[in-house]
């Protein structure tokens, strides 16, 4: 069992990492100025190294590759990981048709499964504690015969062994918070690949531009 799994919860990472000391959080003083440049320090160190791995495992441009194959895609992530979700579903819906962010409300979760194709894709942000939603989502959907790309942090993640492709994203910390930067970086890795090599997607995004313009929608 490794460090990282011994510190599971928000409240065991607070204790070993934070300690007891209230000031640390107070926001003013030395303490708290000390933990923001112990925080930022492990957030720029740890980084490069995470995308690295990213990088070596090859995981990405096989991921984007089933992104933009597919007739169409989900995107989906629970809590925490539903903010990594519409990050990415934004941006893919910026140079590629068809991209729903499965929210449980305009996308509800039955209507994505009762209609699964092997032409449909869900990209699937599944971070520990690994919320029962998206697992079950992610599984019933793989299980459907859809294509599931599994967002995760580590290989032996519950989507992994289902998943048709698994990026692994190192989110080690020095917060009672899992670090989220690597998991955003990546995130824009993916979508960058996806919008290079989709069909139509310079004229998509040309067109979405001067729509823009012409509803004025940006000061």
């Amino acid at each position: 069992m490794t460090a990282r799994d011994l510190l599971s919860t928000p409240v065991e990472r607070y204790a070993q990492r934070l300690g007891d000391d209230r000031a640390l959080l107070g926001g003013a003083g030395t303490s708290a100025d000390a933990l923001q440049r112990r925080i930022a320090a492990r957030e720029s160190d740890h980084l490069p190294g995470a995308l690295a791995a990213v990088v070596a495992s090859g995981a990405l441009p096989r991921a984007a590759a089933l992104v933009v194959g597919a007739r169409r895609r989900f995107v989906a992530g629970t809590a925490k990981s539903y903010g990594h979700a519409a990050l990415l579903a934004g941006d893919l819906a910026v140079g590629l048709s068809h991209v729903h962010l499965v929210d449980g409300a305009t996308v509800p979760v039955l209507d994505v499964l009762s209609e699964v194709t092997g032409t449909d894709v869900l990209v699937a942000y599944s971070l520990r504690r690994y919320r029962r939603e998206t697992v079950q989502l992610g599984r019933q959907f793989a299980a459907a015969g859809g294509v599931l790309v599994a967002v995760t942090d580590s290989p032996d993640a519950p989507l992994a062994e289902v998943a048709a492709e698994v990026v692994v994203v190192d989110t080690e910390s020095a917060s009672y918070a899992d670090s989220p930067t690597a998991v955003v970086a990546v995130s824009h890795v993916l979508a960058t690949l996806a919008a290079a090599s989709a069909k139509g997607a310079r004229r998509r995004i040309a067109t979405r531009d001067r729509l823009a313009v012409e509803l004025g929608l940006y000061l």
